[in-house]
């Protein structure tokens, strides 16, 4: 097709996602055609450097050999069959894989498809859990802690534990019952609280709300080290292993959503190495197949586990599963993306350009609109400011973060932000040379930008 057919078509047919259309069919969006390394390609051949690894899940590139040889291969053999009341290798040889880079105790993999999916099972098998251990509880466990501005994902449940007001605030009536602790970054703190005093107060909601709910409390659920949907937020060093300490004392299972934080992108494998923290529960997605395929995990420990263990008649079998779970296309390319890890030495390349990243943000440290610079291993935001003294937000409907998407995006390099937080977050494999071309020109379309909204 022609592109005035594929974009005629593409305006009057397909529905994007966290997208409105109506300002979407005025943009002329790029039709990506190819890739190749780290760039994108769109079907009238201009190339563009993906600065947000296709929404966070390309690892090493595209068109990556080792992994398109390893879906070859797989291909030739077959492409699916199903886990329900069968078995297939590459979901074996993975699982095995996992279970020897997670942290300890994280013994039993269940696959599903997406980050929402994973989360989703973590959940129910937190609340099936509890009503089938052993020593039963004196009232039943059905609420669930989670961190305000979290998100986990798309599905009920997954919403249910999310706080982003935005997208969530319509589901109220179908959502259930969760808790909310106060999320510990200090750059919005609310009126009356020095940056300090916010953050203790932080820390003693923490406590507090455990305390008093930890009878009722199926699982606590926390995206480890950085909220990222929320416009990244960093969490202050210690906070996870103070969460990991109070769920454990009080015998409350902890989810850790890694879904966005894992696989390498905080600087290393797991966000939760970070703090020597142990989970119940950690949900994979995103980069697991290295942006190539749907893949998603739930690792849960023999604990868990063995909750759901007994005869058919006992009905303790956790009733849960997907059409294409543990795929074995995508099984394969999960494996061949965490050999790359070794081969290629990923998490040292993270580390260096983490250092890269670091110095070329302290060039806007002093930038009069820039609010904020978070950065956690190659996670970064940049959140734009009206007034950089008062900390005050540029009105809405200027959608100045937008605005600096469009000027990045002119000059061959692609970004999505959230809100006016303009994200980068470069795949862990990207060279050092396009870390240094993706800040030169995002950098130049924030001035372009700002320059625009206050003259």
């Amino acid at each position: 097709m022609q592109s005035e057919e594929l974009r005629k078509i593409d305006n009057e047919h397909v529905w994007h996602p966290f997208t409105q259309m109506k300002t979407h069919r005025d943009e002329n969006v790029p039709m990506i055609e190819s890739g190749e390394g780290f760039f994108l390609k769109d079907n009238e051949g201009r190339a563009y450097l993906d600065g947000v690894s296709s929404l966070w899940c390309n690892v090493h590139g595209h068109r990556v050999p080792e992994i398109d040889q390893a879906i070859r291969e797989q291909l030739d053999k077959i492409a699916h069959t199903t886990l329900l009341g069968l078995a297939s290798v590459p979901s074996i040889e993975l699982a095995s894989e996992l279970v020897k880079r997670t942290p300890e105790k994280l013994t039993k993999v269940f696959y599903s498809d997406s980050g929402s999916t994973a989360v989703e099972i973590a959940l129910k098998m937190a609340f099936q859990y509890h009503a089938q251990k052993q020593t039963p509880d004196d009232q039943p466990r059905d609420l669930f802690a989670c961190m305000q501005h979290a998100y986990h994902g798309d599905t009920i449940g997954s919403v249910s534990v999310g706080g982003i007001s935005i997208f969530h605030e319509i589901f109220g009536s179908l959502l259930f019952e969760s808790v909310q602790v106060p999320c510990p970054t200090a750059f919005h703190c609310p009126e009356g609280y020095t940056e300090s005093s916010y953050l203790e107060y932080c820390n003693q909601e923490l406590e507090r709300l455990i305390t008093a709910n930890h009878q009722r409390l199926a699982a606590f659920i926390i995206e480890p080290l950085v909220q990222g949907a929320a416009g990244m937020l960093m969490h202050p060093p210690g906070y996870l292993r103070r969460v990991r300490e109070l769920t454990a004392r009080y015998g409350i299972p902890l989810i850790a959503d890694e879904v966005a934080v894992g696989l390498g992108r905080t600087g290393t494998m797991f966000a939760c190495e970070q703090e020597d923290v142990a989970p119940d529960f950690l949900c994979l997605a995103k980069g697991i197949t290295g942006g190539y395929l749907p893949l998603a995990v739930t690792m849960a420990t023999d604990e868990i586990f063995n909750a759901f263990e007994g005869a058919p008649e006992d009905y303790k079998t956790f009733f849960h599963g997907h059409t294409y779970t543990g795929n074995s296309l995508a099984c394969a390319a999960a494996l061949a993306t965490l050999k790359l890890f070794h081969t290629q030495q990923t998490l040292e390349n993270v580390k260096e350009n983490t250092e890269i990243l670091s110095h070329r943000l302290a060039e806007l440290q002093d930038h009069p609109h820039v609010g904020e610079i978070r950065q956690k291993g190659v996670m970064v935001g940049i959140e734009l400011v009206s007034d950089r003294e008062a900390k005050a937000a540029f009105p809405a409907g200027r959608r100045v973060g937008h605005q600096v998407t469009l000027a990045a995006r002119k000059n061959g390099v692609i970004i999505r932000p959230l809100g006016d937080v303009v994200v980068l977050m470069p795949a862990p494999g990207m060279p050092a040379e396009l870390i240094h071309q993706l800040c030169d020109v995002v950098f130049s379309a924030i001035d372009e930008v700002i320059s625009l909204q206050v003259a």
